[in-house]
């Protein structure tokens, strides 16, 4: 009898847990880029086990790529920068972010090595070859807005597909480009390598944003189709509460603490290195997981600069993201956001 109880328990618990676990697919701009730290972190620390979903990350080369899974189907939310969701309202696509885990992007306008002599400038990128993660990524829509603000057109410059990290790297090392947008630990590699290091636009820290932006500039959140999110509360409310616990479990543990829980393929060989970016890295991310109202209107306000389409497309930002799931995972939690 005892062993048929047994028995008995043991199929509940297995068929409960996997009855209980809802399948999600979250396709990533870039897995081992520390601007989706929180994303890959909460899988690692069973966040989204804990709120019932069986997460897949799949990892993608770009932000872009990644918009396009979801638009495609092949994915159910984007791990990605805001700004594609301000860029999409101009085409009449609508998506909504509901949790921002970076209060800046992080994104650094970086000279290639062999070039420092001769680009001293953004205006010194006319004619040259730059690196973005994909065109038509947050990268790519960076470059184009630091262009036009120096009074050069995007067409400027002949825009190249590099990736991040170990790819974008190698680019800027052999040549392959004059400069490159590029994100963390990337550039913190190439600046271990390279004391010289001509750096021409930095988002990394508030002050940094101040004098690019004028302001807060949300980069990475979660986001999807107006339409998944509106059909899948359930499951938004719960990919909410895992970036937010992941985040108070950032601010409240060491830059060591967190490197422990991240894949070592991640990390790489080189941990001091990852460290020292990772360490640069953390003041950009989020304590509460919400949008600032100020932080979305300036990413309109830059796109509207840069691209005639979203100028004219009366975008209403507010429909872009959504702070109602943020809000409720502090209240189930009883913490007060700042």
């Amino acid at each position: 009898m005892a062993r048929l109880v047994a028995t008995l328990l043991i199929s509940l618990l297995t068929s409960g847990f996997a009855a209980a676990q809802t399948k999600i697919t979250i396709a990533v701009g870039g897995g081992a880029c520390l601007c989706y730290l929180p994303t890959v972190l909460a899988k690692q620390l069973g966040e989204y086990d804990k709120a019932g979903l069986a997460v897949e990350l799949v990892d993608l080369k770009g932000g872009s790529d990644a918009l396009k899974a979801v638009l495609g189907g092949s994915a159910d939310v984007v791990s990605g920068y805001f700004d594609h969701c301000v860029n999409l309202a101009a085409k009449k696509q609508e998506l909504q972010s509901f949790v921002v885990y970076d209060r800046y992007p992080g994104l650094v306008l970086v000279v290639s090595p062999g070039h420092t002599a001769e680009i001293k400038s953004i205006k010194d990128l006319a004619g040259k070859n730059v690196g973005v993660s994909a065109p038509g990524s947050s990268t790519d829509f960076f470059l184009k807005f630091l262009l036009k603000k120096n009074g050069l057109n995007p067409g400027d410059t002949a825009v190249i597909g590099v990736g991040l990290g170990a790819t974008a790297v190698a680019a800027m090392e052999q040549g392959q480009i004059d400069a490159a947008v590029m994100l963390d630990p990337a550039v913190t590699v190439l600046q271990a390598s390279h004391s010289d290091l001509r750096i021409l636009s930095d988002t990394r820290t508030e002050k940094d944003n101040q004098a690019v932006f004028g302001g807060d500039y949300p980069g990475g959140s979660l986001y999807s189709t107006t339409a998944w999110v509106n059909a899948h509360e359930k499951e938004v409310q719960a990919l909410t509460n895992a970036i937010v616990n992941t985040l108070r479990w950032i601010h409240s543990h060491s830059p060591e603490d967190i490197m422990a829980k991240m894949p070592p393929e991640v990390v790489g060989k080189d941990k001091a290195q990852y460290l020292a970016a990772l360490k640069n890295t953390i003041p950009m991310y989020s304590e509460t997981g919400l949008m600032d109202p100020k932080g979305a209107a300036a990413v309109l306000a830059v796109f509207s600069e840069s691209s005639p389409e979203v100028a004219k497309a009366n975008i209403d930002v507010s429909k872009t993201y959504t702070n109602k799931y943020v809000e409720q995972a502090h209240k189930t939690t009883g913490a007060n956001p700042k």
